[in-house]
């Protein structure tokens, strides 16, 4: 007997904001399959507003209730049973946060969660990283985002430490981190780090996404340390425009792209990795499987 079910999940960032339709197959004596069966991004930049004025502005909220009523007639063809929306760094730090949720839910009827970083982190760990992760090896997890970065050191297959840091591609472009942060995080890397050899990185979000897609490397193969240097020279190389023209990158991935270039390489650095795995994972997976965990437990 085959059971299919479609779940969504909406994941409201700082650069953008993503709807992940996805078609689950559990079919007795087999490992349940998660098929991606729509995948919608919409560039809104929501930290764009709030990093610099701390508030989301007219436009962009108009701009939120109209994606987020298109993602619910988008869920309705899809025949959706289930959906989670969560916002994370730009949503939580504006002031006018939870009158955009209030705002969006009179309009769409659909609920959203603020969510902070620690959960943001623990959502996308709980996905498919546990099949990349051996038992005999240590790994940074990096997550880079448009507001933060979440990291978490794996040892033995098992979470030794995880941090959130208000350094991302959307502040770093408009120069927002504070060298005092950026020094913090730096510590905390190399203190947890410190005690373990052979450190290899795992990384997740759009633009190491993209990096790795350009490499043309195999699925589960890692980028090395020099690849992604060599690759970052040549994206310094280029103008914003250059970037488009020429690297077919996306308007709002072609600015976004080199800050969190910076912050993989610098967390390399600072771990002593020389490679760096990009599972096809991240936060709409992650709430994909934290409802289907659900469903099975009720």
């Amino acid at each position: 007997m085959i059971i299919q079910k479609n779940y969504a999940a909406i994941d409201i960032g700082s650069n953008a904001v993503r709807l992940l339709v996805s078609t689950i197959t559990e079919k007795e004596g087999k490992e349940t399959n998660f098929r991606k069966t729509s995948l919608v991004r919409v560039p809104i930049r929501l930290g764009g507003d709030v990093f610099v004025s701390r508030k989301i502005s007219d436009s962009n909220i108009s701009r939120m209730e109209d994606t987020m009523q298109a993602f619910k007639l988008l869920m309705k063809s899809h025949g959706v049973e289930k959906y989670k929306a969560f916002a994370t760094s730009a949503m939580r730090e504006a002031e006018n946060g939870d009158e955009v949720v209030e705002k969006i839910k009179e309009r769409s009827g659909l609920d959203i969660e603020i969510i902070d970083g620690n959960h943001e982190a623990a959502i996308i760990a709980a996905t498919d990283l546990h099949n990349l992760i051996q038992n005999n090896q240590n790994y940074l997890y990096v997550d880079v985002g448009g507001g933060s970065t979440e990291y978490t050191l794996y040892s033995n297959g098992k979470s030794i430490a995880s941090k959130s840091f208000k350094v991302g591609t959307v502040r770093l472009l408009k120069d927002l981190v504070e060298h005092q942060t950026w020094n913090e995080m730096e510590n905390w890397v190399k203190e947890v780090t410190s005690g373990f050899d052979d450190i290899d990185l795992i990384g997740s979000g759009g633009n190491i996404n993209n990096i790795f897609k350009t490499s043309g490397k195999k699925e589960g193969k890692p980028l090395s340390l020099s690849y992604l240097k060599k690759y970052n020279e040549l994206l310094n190389s280029y103008t914003y425009e250059e970037r488009i023209t020429e690297l077919d990158l996306k308007n709002d991935r072609a600015d976004v792209i080199i800050p969190a270039a910076r912050i993989y390489l610098s967390a390399m650095k600072w771990a002593r990795a020389n490679q760096i795995y990009v599972p096809k994972i991240g936060l709409a997976d992650g709430i994909i499987k934290s409802l289907y965990r659900e469903n099975k437990r009720n």
